[in-house]
């Protein structure tokens, strides 16, 4: 069974923002399940959906160090759970 978190991924364009994140995210056991990622007049915007299943860090610590990463690279990087995600974008 699948435990899909959503973490966005927004900032300044610089080079290794993708490569930092999913390096991050393969050291501490989570998987990528889909990821899209765009450029737009300087400012990157990406989302990616990741199974935490065999993840080596409880979700708590994933959100906090995924958070202190982005603020070393320059961008705000959030985590949610899938359900919650969904919840706070229904119309």
């Amino acid at each position: 069974m699948e435990n899909k978190v959503i973490i966005t991924v927004v900032g300044k364009d610089t080079v290794g923002i993708i490569a930092r994140i999913c390096t991050y995210l393969a050291d501490n056991g989570v998987n990528v399940l889909d990821i899209t990622q765009t450029i737009v007049k300087g400012f990157f915007n990406m989302m990616m959906i990741v199974d935490i299943n065999a993840a080596t860090t409880s979700f708590g610590d994933l959100q906090s160090e995924l958070e202190k990463l982005g603020d070393e690279i320059g961008v705000q990087v959030k985590a949610q759970k899938e359900e919650i995600f969904e919840k706070m974008h229904r119309l």
